[in-house]
């Protein structure tokens, strides 16, 4: 598993039907193992980030290619097939992630060519395709492929959203679709996985419908105090450059350090594990490259998902403080539209260090109450 929709540690126990690793999407699953029983050549599993469609992608291959599917019905999570699919190791389960910004046409190529392969080891191959909204110019040269693969080949294709330019290419897939979790649904699971209820709450509360964002922050002993950096702001603003350099200053560190520390820790373990596998089964460091690429894009994802909840702290702020008056009316609708328009440019990337001055020097000061100044 990886990427934004990876169980992290802390999370649920092995298990005995791999299905049972995507958590709190029955719908889903339930098509997913009616395309494990009679699958077809291609899939497009569509959803916002965290909501468990990677994790459903290498459930289903382990299905496809589980030796004992015939026997019990479903991928039994435990045999050395399926341990190797989930573990990404696996050389009849290829997931091609983007090396740019998109998905590029030398990438397509090599799809193309992993598509008409015959299996190593099983009747079937699969390939898993992350992040295909950014496609792009990459979607013609995959056209014919997708829609008439070897019969050995079958497709699992994911996606944030289905963009004009993939509509043709999902009209030759089977379409699975996820969803945002509601609070209470989050709350549930983390509650089953031994969270203490009151951090679980707040968690909850705080992920944005995503349960992997829910499974790093009940482990983040930080997150409160990341919160209350966050809530503290609006009050702290005095309209000077100096105070936004230090309130910015304090507001990245942040996001360079506390923020990343439980992720850091995940990823050590995810080496240790790595090369005790390969220590144990003799391969030859198959799989060191993509976990170190997957490492660096979930940290540059954390730290994206990090500032996003800290603007939508700040918006809600500037909302609470319109309607009680504590700021001037006009700067603080000016204030929520900059807001607004950093939280758009993120889908672009930007540095935080040069984003978050540039923002705070928009943003008016806010007379603090005993509940903001208390967080």
């Amino acid at each position: 598993m990886g990427g934004g929709d990876r169980c992290v540690a802390g999370g649920p126990s092995p298990v005995t039907d791999v299905f049972d690793r995507v958590a709190g999407q029955e719908r889903a699953v339930a098509h997913l193992r009616a395309a494990a029983r009679a699958p077809v050549h291609a899939y497009l599993l569509v959803g916002p980030p965290g909501t468990g469609r990677r994790t459903a992608a290498l459930a289903l291959a382990a299905a496809l290619l589980c030796p004992r599917f015939d026997e019990i019905g479903t991928g039994c999570g435990e045999c050395e097939v399926c341990v190797r699919v989930i573990a990404g190791v696996h050389p009849d389960v290829a997931v091609i992630e983007r090396e740019g910004a998109f998905l590029g046409i030398d990438q397509a190529r090599e799809i193309r060519r992993l598509a008409m392969r015959t299996p190593n080891e099983s009747a079937r191959k699969v390939l898993v395709i992350p992040e295909f909204h950014l496609a792009h110019d990459a979607v013609p040269a995959l056209l014919k492929v997708v829609e008439e693969p070897p019969p050995s080949t079958v497709f699992v294709i994911l996606a944030d959203h289905v963009s004009p330019e993939l509509v043709t290419i999902a009209s030759r897939c089977v379409r699975i679709d996820f969803g945002p979790l509601p609070t209470e649904r989050l709350l549930a699971i983390l509650l089953t996985e031994g969270a203490d209820p009151l951090v679980a709450v707040e968690v909850a509360a705080a992920s944005g419908g995503r349960l992997d964002r829910a499974r790093l922050l009940v482990s983040d002993p930080g997150f409160a105090s990341r919160r209350a950096a966050w809530q503290a702001v609006p009050s702290r603003l005095d309209g000077t450059g100096a105070t936004v350099a230090i309130v910015a200053a304090e507001l990245v560190e942040l996001l360079g350090s506390a923020a990343v520390a439980p992720l850091t820790s995940r990823h050590t373990a995810e080496v240790a594990e790595l090369e005790d596998r390969v220590k144990r089964s003799g391969e030859r460091g198959s799989g060191r490259k993509v976990l170190t690429d997957r490492h660096r894009r979930e940290l540059r994802r954390l730290r994206t998902d990090e500032l996003r909840y800290g603007l939508a702290i700040l918006s809600a702020a500037y909302r609470d403080a319109l309607v009680e008056r504590r700021a001037d009316a006009t700067a603080a609708l000016a204030g929520l539209d900059a807001l607004q328009k950093a939280a758009q440019a993120l889908l672009h990337n930007p540095g935080e260090a040069l984003m978050l001055p540039s923002l705070l020097l928009q943003l008016p000061p806010v007379r603090a109450t005993s509940r903001s100044a208390t967080g």
